[in-house]
């Protein structure tokens, strides 16, 4: 398990799950800060994509093995049995590990498109970006 300091803030968890997800692989990895969101279910979503099952159990297990180390909680979870769509629900961090076709199919950027989004750089640290009409990455 990679050493990671335990984050204070919620944006600093969610960069922190991002970062383990990079660190397995996973592609395409957005943050969407929802925070002033009204009604919003998390402070944070987490959305990456992986290629495999395989490969999203490894994300999975290791975002959650590392913030049970971390003493930062025990997720709700949904979909680890054979699925194409795995989330981790933190309480203010709601993280979504998706198969591509999943990821096209439920557009969750274009479902919360009003969210300030970020991207992690190749070192890890957030970087701010605007998501389009469609929820693309402008």
């Amino acid at each position: 398990m990679a050493s990671y300091a335990k984050p204070r803030t919620s944006k600093g968890r969610a960069v922190l799950c991002g970062r383990i997800a990079q660190d397995k692989l996973a592609h395409d990895i957005l943050l969407l800060d929802l925070s002033d969101i009204e009604m919003s279910p998390a402070d944070f979503f987490v959305i990456c994509t992986v290629d495999s099952e395989a490969q999203m159990k490894a994300v999975v297990d290791a975002i959650d093995a590392t913030v049970k180390h971390l003493g930062m909680g025990i997720p709700r979870t949904d979909g680890r049995a054979k699925s194409t769509w795995v989330v981790l629900d933190y309480f203010d961090i709601v993280i979504h590990v998706m198969l591509p076709a999943a990821r096209e199919f439920y557009k969750l950027e274009r479902l919360w498109g009003d969210a300030k989004a970020y991207t992690l750089t190749p070192a890890g640290a957030a970087k701010s970006v605007v998501l389009g009409k469609k929820g693309a990455l402008e």
